[in-house]
């Protein structure tokens, strides 16, 4: 069994070592139990003093020491030989080192007594358990410092701000040394802080962001309840106050003065002014208006967004001769009011701006702008047209300097003469060719001639009867054969180039010079046209188409004057029902709206085009297309024809004996399939003939002619060309020919030994033919 020692203290059970307080739990084999500590103990791990021992734990002692150092202790587990360490010998156990709870809270020991001698074990091995108990080690913390916070300036007292927290390392379930009370140490009396919470909130009214924006604040969290001897840490927290709008804007002067040249441009800047507001952002945007009628009349004021100032325009010129000053009321107001804080006042503020026009030379004027003249076409150069005016507006009143616009075409017809400014043409006008004349005239002060003023002439030519009227129709008179006397052909009217004020007039007469015309006459309508009036019956356009008749016309005008126009009118065959009165061939074309030239021009086109179809379509139908496209692709061409042949029994193409018996041709047309039983045994040489010699002759040529007509006339061959080649030999060969073409059987039954006799020249197809028949026997 083992027991515990405690050589000092008789009720101790443990030692402790360095702010350490340690449980003991010994495991005796047969159960376990809880030492307790004593007060002696307690007292020095409280106030960290060292113990009279010196880092001594306990002893532990085997009832089978006798003290003769037979007996050795060890120890095991969590710790051992270096946190813990044991004497072999006596079984002291020491701490080398201190101990914390905070990174470990207990160790797990064995301790086993052994024979020195056999290593046996005495005791069954036993388990301590230490417990590290907490004391208050460890001061609290902020981890989330130091803080950052907003509150809105003017805030009633007890808006919360912002709530820090404070953590502590130490057992939050062992007496105080976890509990913390949170107090402030800077920042009153503005602001105060929960003790419990850590909340902190507003404890003084109306904090003015303007008077002071910053503040800082420092937070003290400490632990044991707060109570003496306990630990604390702080955090420090910054505090902005925003803004908002409890300010109005304000103009730094209530008068102000501007000088302005009269010459100032209408719709250019000629001022600022600004209000100031100590507010931020949009709680300083400022709107300018001009509440006076004297000065909203002339000028307009706009606010720029970036500088925050008051820009002043001018709306209309500026006279210095007419007025000198002018004054203006500014009201600048908040865009953005809070209600909240209507009680501090109007949010707008007013200022007076008086502005000075000043003098400066300016161009002349006109005394209109623009000019209307006119002046009669025709009439001769050095025609005064009309005068323009201008004058100094200045005080001085300088003299006036007239001249054209050199860079107008107007200059070529007009000038001016430069002291007056009167006006004359250069050269007759024509109201037909241009009507209207515009042209600028300049003006400049003789002492400067820098400056000048334009103003725009317009000078309308006036008619005047200069040009004689003329018959309106050009094209031809159309007169029926089936007309009567007394019948209106056509009506006419007349146009004159010449501008009537009252509407034109015209009168329309058969020339008097002339004699009495036997086939038209003419007959005035009164309101400017005539009719054009038959004098005989029964026209016919084969004995005489065409008729030339001169008509006079005069206009209305002061003087009168008058034109001659001959009409031609043709005669043609007129459609008998309706009033259609058109010739029939005439008809066509105007019901087509065509002309004579342009349906010409249509058909040519048609027969060209037709022509090119029909070219396009014998080309195609007499095109071969060659075997292989190109010569320069001259390569492994595998040339299609979709051709299907009678297979190896089709052997009419290649047949001579039909060139040479047109008479079996007939019969081998129709006779594909039978093979010809030809046989002939031959003897020595030139003994044996061949069978195309013995045949009758006749004219290949004419059998051959036979044939194409033959092929031209079958309407069941294929739509192509077929190209056929007879490879005939001619006759008179004493040997015959050794063409297989001459044998009508597919395999040659003929002995070929006879062809050795014929010496060396034939000793190589001798040797062929020999070789040949073996295969084919075998």
């Amino acid at each position: 069994m083992y027991s515990v020692i405690c050589t000092q203290f008789i009720n101790c059970a443990i030692i402790f070592c360095c702010k350490v307080k340690i449980y003991i739990y010994f495991f005796f084999f047969m159960g376990k139990k809880e030492l307790k500590l004593c007060y002696h103990c307690a007292v020095h791990c409280f106030y960290g003093l060292s113990h009279p021992l010196s880092g001594f734990l306990l002893q532990l002692h085997s009832n089978s020491d006798k003290g003769d150092g037979s007996v050795e202790y060890i120890l095991t587990g969590e710790g051992a030989g270096t946190i813990f360490v044991i004497n072999e010998v006596t079984g002291d156990i020491h701490a080398t080192k201190s101990l914390d709870r905070e990174r470990k809270t207990h160790y797990v020991l064995h301790a086993q007594a052994l024979d020195r001698n056999t290593k046996m074990a005495l005791e069954p091995e036993s388990e301590f358990i230490i417990k590290v108990q907490d004391i208050n080690d460890n001061a609290p913390k902020f981890p989330d410092g130091p803080f950052v916070a907003l509150v809105p300036e003017m805030s009633e007292v007890g808006t919360s701000v912002l709530q820090v927290t404070a953590t502590d390392a130490d057992d939050p379930t062992y007496g105080n040394s976890a509990r913390i009370v949170y107090s402030i140490l800077q920042g009153q009396p503005y602001f105060s802080v929960d003790p419990k919470t850590g909340i902190i909130r507003t404890a003084l009214a109306n904090m003015d962001r303007e008077a002071r924006e910053h503040y800082t604040v420092v937070i003290q969290a400490k632990d044991m309840a707060g109570q003496v001897g306990g630990l604390s840490g702080s955090t420090t927290i910054n505090i902005t106050l925003t803004d908002v709008n409890d300010n109005p804007p304000k103009f730094p002067q209530k008068n102000y003065q501007l000088y302005v040249p009269e010459s100032a441009q209408v719709g250019k800047p000629v001022g600022k002014i600004k209000a100031n507001d100590e507010d931020l952002g949009v709680n300083a945007d400022i709107k300018y208006s001009i509440i006076n009628s004297e000065g909203a009349n002339m000028f307009s004021i706009s606010t720029d967004r970036d500088t925050r100032e008051g820009i002043i325009s001018l709306k209309k010129p500026l006279n210095y001769e007419r007025k000198k000053t002018y004054t203006l009321h500014i009201e600048g107001m908040n865009t953005h009011v809070d209600p909240r804080f209507s009680y501090l006042g109007s949010f707008k503020d007013t200022a007076t701006l008086k502005i000075t026009v000043g003098d400066v030379d300016e161009a002349p004027v006109f005394s209109m702008d623009p000019y209307i003249m006119d002046v009669y076409e025709n009439a001769p150069s050095g025609t005064e047209v009309g005068a323009v005016t201008a004058q100094d507006p200045d005080s001085r009143n300088s003299p006036v300097r007239y001249f054209l616009d050199s860079e107008e075409e107007g200059e070529r017809f007009f000038r001016i003469d430069e002291s007056s400014g009167v006006i004359w043409t250069t050269q007759p006008l024509d109201r037909e060719d241009m009507p209207w004349h515009n042209i600028t005239v300049m003006a400049s002060e003789v002492d400067n001639p820098s400056l000048l003023s334009h103003v725009p002439v317009t000078v309308q030519v006036l008619d005047v009867n200069d040009n004689p009227p003329e018959i309106a129709t050009e094209e031809e008179v159309i007169v029926c054969e089936s007309s009567r006397p007394g019948q209106v052909i056509q009506t006419i009217t007349a146009v004159d180039k010449d501008d009537f004020a009252n509407g034109q007039r015209f009168f329309f007469a058969l020339p008097s010079q002339l004699p009495v015309n036997p086939n038209f006459t003419l007959k005035d309508n009164e309101d400017s046209t005539a009719s054009i009036i038959a004098r005989r019956r029964r026209f016919n356009h084969l004995i005489q188409e065409l008729y030339e008749l001169p008509i006079v016309v005069w206009d209305g005008g002061e003087p009168s004057l008058s034109g001659t126009s001959t009409l031609t009118l043709r005669v043609c065959p007129c459609q008998r029902h309706g009033r259609i009165r058109m010739c029939q061939g005439e008809a066509f074309l105007s019901s087509a709206g065509l002309s004579t030239g342009a349906l010409i021009a249509i058909l040519l086109c048609i027969v060209i085009l037709l022509a090119i179809v029909v070219l396009f379509i014998t080309l195609r139908q007499n095109k071969k297309e060659p075997l292989i496209i190109s010569e320069e692709d001259i390569r492994e061409n595998v040339v299609t024809y979709d051709d299907e042949g009678g297979g190896e029994e089709d052997t009419e193409a290649f047949d001579i004996i039909a060139l040479r018996n047109p008479a079996a041709a007939e019969e081998l047309k129709f006779r594909r399939d039978v093979r010809p039983e030809v046989r002939q045994h031959c003897g020595p040489p030139r003994s044996c003939r061949s069978p195309s010699v013995e045949l009758d002759e006749v004219d290949v040529h004419e059998f051959i002619k036979q044939k194409l007509v033959e092929a031209d006339l079958d309407t069941s061959v294929p739509p192509y060309d077929s190209l056929q080649t007879y490879a005939y030999e001619g006759q008179g060969s004493p040997t015959g020919s050794i063409s297989p073409l001459d044998s009508p059987g597919t395999h040659s039954e003929q002995d070929y030994n006879y062809l050795d006799d014929w010496g060396p020249e034939f000793q190589k197809l001798a040797e062929l033919y020999g070789e040949a028949e073996s295969e084919m026997t075998t």
